[in-house]
């Protein structure tokens, strides 16, 4: 949230974004990615820069099917 103009946040977003990529993060939209990191709707995974964890468990845990 800001109270700026969206123009210029944007801009802002854009810088910050090319930062990163000089230091080699290559996500598609880092900060949406990050916005995933306290996902809260599965109570009983997490998805968190570790992988996917089972909260249940207290352990990494991969997709099954």
């Amino acid at each position: 949230m800001s109270d700026r103009r969206a123009a210029e946040v944007a801009d802002e977003i854009e810088a910050v974004v090319a930062a990163g990529r000089m230091l080699g993060i290559s996500l598609e939209a880092p900060f949406m990615q990050l916005s995933f990191l306290g996902l809260s709707v599965i109570p009983q995974l997490r998805i968190t820069d570790k992988g996917l964890v089972d909260v249940d468990r207290f352990e990494l845990t991969g997709l099954q099917v």
